[in-house]
């Protein structure tokens, strides 16, 4: 894939159990809101794509050890992929293990146009605390915001707050991190504050309700290019509206 022409989806979720639906359900929530697009095929060597003829009943049989293999659409010239993959307890906010769904689409006006709906789809599927979908590649810029020293900057290079590792942070529904399109639980909503009525009008324009009581923000129209300082500047607001994200109202 194009990476310059390509989004990451990635959303953070209670750990998979043996054999567990939401795997499925989060294939299937993918293929519902993309018409015509099918994740019937495996991720073989080589990135060759591998048909499968009963991908339900394979993925069962894949995911009994709450593992989410790799799948795809197929298609090496317009490549969509989707799996999961853990996050062990020591590593995890509170203390407690997660399972990550990433998913990687191509940047185009198709996938725009529904970008906010795979995220909903995906984050409600997996029974998601929260979750992103950003450019590809966002994730080296929060990395420069992880603070790993009290002796450590104030701000990243870009004049970003910096961040508690995730390690740090005291529950897995504090988010560790702002994206372009955010998904926030009910519960992480609540945790962040979200929505005050008197300060997040803004935000509300751009937001949306699930059907689980949470919410998807957009944070800019297009798509966050940090290089584009109204896009930084947004960040930075949201950054300052909510500091419970990324540990910064923890003493």
């Amino acid at each position: 894939m194009n990476r310059r022409k390509a989004f990451t989806l990635v959303t953070y979720a209670p750990p998979l159990a043996a054999r567990d639906g939401r795997a499925l359900a989060v294939v299937q929530a993918m293929e519902k809101q993309l018409p015509g697009l099918r994740l019937e095929w495996e991720v073989g060597q080589g990135e060759r794509p591998i048909a499968l003829l009963q991908r339900d009943v394979w993925l069962a049989d894949r995911t009994r050890d709450g593992k989410f293999p790799l799948l795809c659409n197929g298609d090496t010239t317009y490549p969509v992929t989707v799996n999961g993959r853990g996050r062990p307890g020591p590593l995890g906010p509170g203390g407690q293990p997660l399972s990550e769904v990433h998913a990687e689409l191509p940047l185009d006006g198709t996938m725009l146009a529904v970008a906010a709906a795979l995220l909903e789809g995906v984050a409600e599927a997996a029974g998601s605390f929260w979750g992103h979908a950003s450019l590809y590649g966002y994730g080296s810029e929060v990395t420069r915001q992880f603070r790993r020293s009290q002796q450590g900057p104030a701000h990243s290079p870009r004049g970003l707050p910096m961040l508690s590792l995730p390690e740090k942070l005291p529950e897995p529904e504090s988010p560790w991190f702002l994206g372009w399109l955010n998904y926030w639980s009910a519960a992480t909503a609540r945790a962040i504050g979200f929505p005050d009525l008197a300060r997040d009008s803004a935000l509300l324009s751009r937001a949306r309700r699930t059907d689980s009581g949470g919410w998807v923000v957009q944070l800019t129209e297009a798509p966050l290019e940090l290089d584009n300082p109204t896009h930084l500047e947004a960040l930075i607001r949201a950054y300052e509206r909510f500091p419970e994200i990324g540990g910064r109202s923890v003493p």
